[in-house]
């Protein structure tokens, strides 16, 4: 199955990256822009990735974080992050994740994210499941904001809605259990699909950052929207994952702050 070979490149991706975690070498880092880094591991990793997901769909294009490749497919588009958590990884902080969609025809079929560290391989196909290390994992069944735990990213170089974000932040915190920020989406996603978080939101993301993690939310019988509750999750560069029990409750509290 395409999934499974898919988790393999995955897995031998991640190997690579925690080897390196052991002697990173902090004087290649280099700066993308505000706060934006990236390291030669990051490089690496999408080439290993990229040289070896090509070979089960050659006429396949893709959409990367790093760039190492320019390749347009008509029908197949691999969506790639090598190190999502670059910023985590670089100052030895245990949370960063391999992060792999596969869309066909602006759609997904095959999403999967390894949070490295924990050894955790999220996956989810069409027309099937989501798993965790070969479990069926769901979304959890909690329904009242107050009994959650939620996620969510900070801006790090785009900082128009700060405001109206830490206004969130401030009512949030108040209606439920609390509020993380873990530094991978893919990992926050990834969370939300196994129930231990209830919900993630997050703005400025791009493609290669959710689309495999918003993917496997909903195999996982979750719930993926923007800021506006509506489907355009990637175009808006804002997503909203949880349980599908919560999300109207949220987005209640985000329209009084984002869209009023």
């Amino acid at each position: 199955m395409l999934c499974s070979q898919v988790v393999s490149i995955v897995r031998l991706t991640g190997n690579f990256i925690r080897k390196e975690s052991m002697n990173f070498d902090a004087s290649r880092i280099e700066f993308k822009g505000l706060n934006d880094l990236v390291s030669y591991v990051d490089k690496q990793a999408e080439k290993i990735l990229v040289d070896n997901l090509i070979e089960l769909l050659p006429e396949s294009g893709f959409i990367t974080e790093e760039n190492t490749i320019n390749k347009k497919g008509e029908v197949y588009n691999w969506i790639i992050d090598p190190l999502d958590g670059t910023t985590n990884f670089i100052h030895g902080i245990p949370t960063y994740s391999v992060s792999v969609a596969l869309y066909e025809h602006d759609q997904p079929v095959v999403g999967v994210v390894y949070e490295i560290n924990l050894s955790e391989m999220f996956y989810a196909f069409k027309g099937g499941p989501a798993f965790l290390n070969g479990k069926e994992i769901q979304v959890s069944d909690r329904k009242a904001l107050a009994d959650c735990l939620l996620a969510t990213g900070f801006p790090y170089y785009n900082f128009e809605k700060q405001e109206a974000y830490m206004k969130l932040f401030g009512e949030l915190m108040q209606k439920c259990h609390g509020l993380r920020r873990l530094g991978s989406a893919a990992v926050d996603l990834a969370y939300v699909a196994c129930g231990r978080f209830d919900a993630f939101f997050e703005y400025n993301l791009n493609s290669w950052d959710i689309a495999a993690g918003a993917f496997i939310v909903q195999q996982a019988g979750g719930r993926i929207s923007n800021f506006k509750g509506t489907a355009e999750f990637i175009e808006a560069r804002e997503i909203l994952a949880s349980n599908g029990l919560v999300d109207a409750e949220v987005l209640a509290y985000m329209d009084s702050h984002f869209n009023s």
